[in-house]
């Protein structure tokens, strides 16, 4: 059978003004009009064929009806407010997973989780590191990262950032009498390749750099192998910059050249448009949006050195 169930509103409005003694108290409450409380309330009383208040001169007394019915909704308000409140801390907090790609994760994600638990200790991150695009439907991820042009039908994608590719190497190549002081010097370095990718063709154009002979190198399948190649001192390598950040900030990687390719795909932060707004959600993809643009106004800086210390070392 189902319920039968007085309109919540009217009962809202018989609560307060039983609490406060007054339908002009009781709008104000709830920011309605007073003539809105008193046609609710006796629209409550018409449906439950009782008074539940004596209207006396300009004061509200409740009956005996009403204040025993007041104890049930009272407590049915309570209830449903602690409920509520139950679901928003849930909704807010709990497990949050997470699915990125492995290079992402090891090279920009994990070494800033310890700051994510601390500013937000009610959300216990799950990082599914894998290389397919999560089915939102089929698997229990609430959100991902994923590189790409950020066109993926159903899904709400925030780009996370721009990126450009360019030249990164251990900041020891940049001193001493063999260090990289122009373009043409990275054919007398060993170039670190990711798989068959051209990208150094187009550098080396890019840079006015011709017939280059890319053939030899060290090659690597992972970019975060690649770069950790790089910081190792076994060659040169092109990376992204949302990869390199965290090593070029913390002075493990330099850039030995300001030339960058432009990017066209990049990092974006992906997840049900249905979900897209859930607090747990909202939080972890503001804190990615604010660690992005912390490491772009980190990076100018960090470039700004690199060059000032170029010119000295030239001029020296």
């Amino acid at each position: 059978m189902p319920r039968q169930l007085p309109p919540l509103n009217a009962l809202r409005a018989f609560e307060a003004a039983a609490r406060s003694e007054s339908f002009t108290r009781a709008a104000e409450e709830l920011c309605v009009t007073q003539g809105a409380v008193s046609h609710q309330v006796k629209a409550l009383e018409a449906t439950l064929g009782i008074e539940l208040f004596k209207r006396e001169r300009q004061r509200l007394v409740i009956t005996d009806a009403g204040r025993e019915y007041l104890n049930v909704v009272r407590d049915a308000l309570d209830r449903i407010a602690a409920g509520t409140e139950r679901v928003l801390q849930r909704q807010n907090s709990g497990v949050l997973t997470v699915s990125t790609s492995p290079d992402f994760a090891a090279k920009w994600l994990v070494n800033r989780l310890g700051r994510f638990g601390e500013a937000h200790p009610g959300i216990d991150l799950r990082i599914s590191a894998t290389m397919h695009h999560v089915d939102f439907v089929r698997e229990e991820v609430d959100v991902a990262v994923r590189h790409g042009d950020g066109n993926w039908s159903g899904l709400d994608a925030v780009r996370l950032c721009t990126e450009q590719l360019f030249p990164v190497c251990s900041p020891k190549l940049l001193s001493g009498r063999n260090r990289l002081a122009k373009p043409s010097d990275l054919l007398k370095t060993p170039l670190l390749h990711l798989d068959d990718s051209q990208a150094w063709s187009q550098w080396f154009d890019a840079a006015g750099v011709a017939g280059a002979e890319l053939s030899h190198g060290l090659t690597l399948n992972r970019a975060s192998m690649l770069i950790d190649a790089a910081i190792d001192g076994q060659g040169v390598a092109l990376a992204r910059t949302t990869l390199a950040a965290w090593d070029l900030i913390n002075g493990r990687l330099a850039r030995p050249f300001d030339l960058g390719l432009k990017l066209a795909r990049t990092y974006w932060i992906v997840c049900p448009k249905a979900t897209s707004m859930k607090p747990k959600i909202a939080t972890f993809r503001d804190w990615l949006l604010a660690e992005a643009a912390e490491d772009v106004r980190r990076l100018r800086k960090t470039f700004a050195a690199n060059r000032t210390g170029s010119r000295c070392a030239r001029s020296g």
